[in-house]
């Protein structure tokens, strides 16, 4: 018997990696019984009967798991923004760094593109990264000249997800740091200001201190899982300042002595992330229920 971690699944076949040797697994049929899946990510016991093959015995119990794409025991969330094509959006990475949080993950922002960025979007990324890293986020900015492994090598070690819309160079980044991965990238669609879809499925690909994820581009972000109760403990300073509200269960809207729309009035807690709160808040308020 072997332990290692999936790093592929296609078509019900499963690449396990056990300290650097590689099979190809199949998932014993008391699996589908229970009504298990593996996923990529997974720590697995593996019955090998031959030195490339054999069978999944046993999944070890999940540290966290990310719903789609499919990925699980993920210590870092990589979230991939770009300065320009598309352009950076503080909306779009704050729905981006919530779902992280509702899965327990870790998240750090890259923005890409800084050397096709002008002068002044270079300075406006930079002060808005300054708001995040004031939050507490670890951040980098970094265009074609910043060397890949500088880049991952500040990353804690373990597995790395990358994740973001399509277009921000999620696969680019990783072709840099190893052309042999070879992962296809495509142009951004002008139309649309967004990538076209080129990751189809989740594999990890070795780095020098662990693993890193090229997941499939996000087109809609999936909030099904996060109710009004819950939102508010994703963003961080809000969880924070909430603390000292005088209602135990405040929403931070219209409620009276509310120490969160102090802070937002006082400076402390930045207006453009307080009304994407709201935003989001009233889009999970008012969604329909699905049975």
């Amino acid at each position: 018997m072997k332990t290692g971690r999936i790093i592929r699944s296609i078509s019900g076949v499963y690449r396990v990696d056990v300290d650097g040797q590689l099979y190809d697994a199949k998932p014993r049929g008391l699996f589908r019984k229970k009504q298990i899946s593996p996923i990529v990510g997974d720590i697995v016991d593996i019955d090998d009967e031959t030195h490339a093959s054999g069978y999944i015995q046993h999944i070890h119990p999940r540290d966290n798991e990310l719903k789609r794409p499919p990925v699980s025991n993920i210590d870092l969330l990589v979230i991939v923004m770009s300065a320009v094509s598309p352009n950076f959006s503080t909306q779009l990475l704050d729905r981006f760094l919530v779902i992280g949080h509702s899965y327990g993950l870790k998240p750090r922002i890259v923005v890409t593109k800084k050397d096709l960025a002008s002068d002044d979007e270079v300075r406006s990324v930079n002060e808005i990264l300054e708001v995040y890293k004031k939050i507490g986020y670890a951040t980098q900015f970094i265009g074609k000249t910043d060397k890949a492994e500088d880049i991952f090598n500040e990353w804690e070690p373990g597995l790395a997800v990358l994740s973001g819309q399509s277009g921000v160079g999620k696969s680019t980044l990783l072709n840099k740091y190893q052309p042999t991965f070879n992962i296809e990238t495509n142009e951004i669609s002008t139309s649309l200001n967004r990538g076209k879809h080129t990751t189809r499925h989740v594999e990890l690909y070795p780095r020098h201190n662990g693993f890193i994820a090229d997941t499939p581009g996000f087109s809609a972000l999936d909030f099904d899982h996060i109710d009004k109760d819950t939102l508010r403990d994703n963003f961080i300073e809000i969880s924070q300042y909430g603390a000292s509200c005088k209602f135990r269960d405040c929403y931070h809207t219209n409620e009276p002595k509310c120490h969160v729309k102090k802070m937002v009035e006082e400076g402390e807690i930045e207006p453009f992330r307080y009304q994407h709160y709201v935003q989001l808040l009233n889009e999970i308020s008012n969604r329909k229920v699905k049975y």
